[in-house]
């Protein structure tokens, strides 16, 4: 008698987690990007968050929520009720690079999480002026050498992810330059392309090679971008170890059901074949991931563990 009773409360218990996923969605989704409008990230927001709108019925607004290295809008999403409702357009700063920055997090990126789908990752590029000496890899190693520590390089801050691009870089030729910190990529760049700094690491700034304001040296990639076959990889070039990929990915709360969760990657697989999505999402480069929840979630251990090792040989020590 006692096993029919265990066998009813389970039943009571799974009854609405189930109902939900068969009803879901029954209203408007929230997308919590932690960055401001208009980067790269919030338009991979809004190109996912429009093909979701047309194919789930129901609007799915994009909302902005940036500030403190993305730990703003993570958080009110780890606070979230666990109905699906509410997802967050993570990044590798977020659950794989934040841990190893700050002392203590209001999240937990490994427990407060349902890992729902890899969308795309980005190799970093490393730009220079287009009137440097320095037009390969060999004459950046050549130059660093010759002058230590007097090679400047523009970074987004200790543990952004161009100064993990380059702290791979010195580890793997045993060189040091000098960290240039700047609020963001943008003003980076601005300084590369002005000569007041040497290079910069980026993976947003194509459109500035194609037009001939800078010009690409190497990528951290392990193949050629489609857009940009001419740009060597790290791979090619030897140093494979310096292989590199800032990544964006679809989280849910904790204890998101499962249903939900799959019907969630689904749609999100779907969106990330259309073509128009797949074109404005690639245009400077990334790469479609569009994995299982499951591969997802092996992802984010994996670069939990290789970014403790990248930033405790940098000698990054957190806030």
């Amino acid at each position: 008698m006692r096993w029919l009773v265990a066998i009813a409360s389970c039943l009571i218990a799974v009854a609405p987690a189930t109902a939900s996923a068969q009803t879901f969605p029954s209203k408007p989704l929230r997308l919590v990007v932690p960055y401001a409008p208009g980067g790269n990230t919030d338009m991979i927001g809004r190109t996912l968050a429009q093909k979701l709108t047309d194919s789930m019925g129901q609007t799915v607004v994009v909302e902005n929520r940036a500030g403190a290295a993305t730990l703003i809008g993570a958080e009110n999403v780890a606070r979230s009720a666990p109905d699906g409702y509410t997802l967050l357009l993570a990044t590798s700063t977020t659950l794989a690079i934040n841990p190893y920055l700050y002392k203590s997090l209001p999240y937990d990126p490994i427990k407060d999480f349902t890992p729902v789908i890899l969308v795309a990752r980005t190799p970093m590029v490393l730009y220079v002026r287009p009137s440097s000496p320095i037009k390969s890899m060999q004459d950046l190693i050549a130059l660093a050498k010759a002058r230590p520590g007097e090679m400047t390089y523009a970074t987004a801050g200790p543990g952004s992810p161009s100064d993990l691009a380059m702290q791979l870089f010195l580890s793997a030729t045993g060189t040091t330059m000098t960290a240039v910190p700047y609020k963001g990529g943008a003003p980076g760049i601005v300084d590369v392309m002005s000569g007041q700094v040497a290079m910069i690491f980026d993976n947003s700034s194509l459109a500035h090679m194609r037009s001939g304001k800078l010009r690409a040296i190497f990528q951290t990639g392990e193949k050629r971008l489609a857009g940009a076959p001419d740009i060597a990889t790290v791979v090619e070039l030897g140093l494979p170890q310096c292989v590199f990929y800032p990544w964006q990915g679809i989280m849910v709360p904790a204890h998101t059901p499962p249903a939900v969760v799959a019907r969630l990657n689904a749609e999100l697989h779907k969106a990330l074949q259309a073509p128009d999505a797949r074109a404005r999402i690639t245009a400077d480069g990334a790469e479609i991931a569009a994995d299982t929840s499951q591969e997802f979630g092996d992802y984010i251990a994996a670069e939990l563990a290789r970014f403790g090792k990248v930033m405790r040989d940098a000698g990054v020590k957190p806030e």
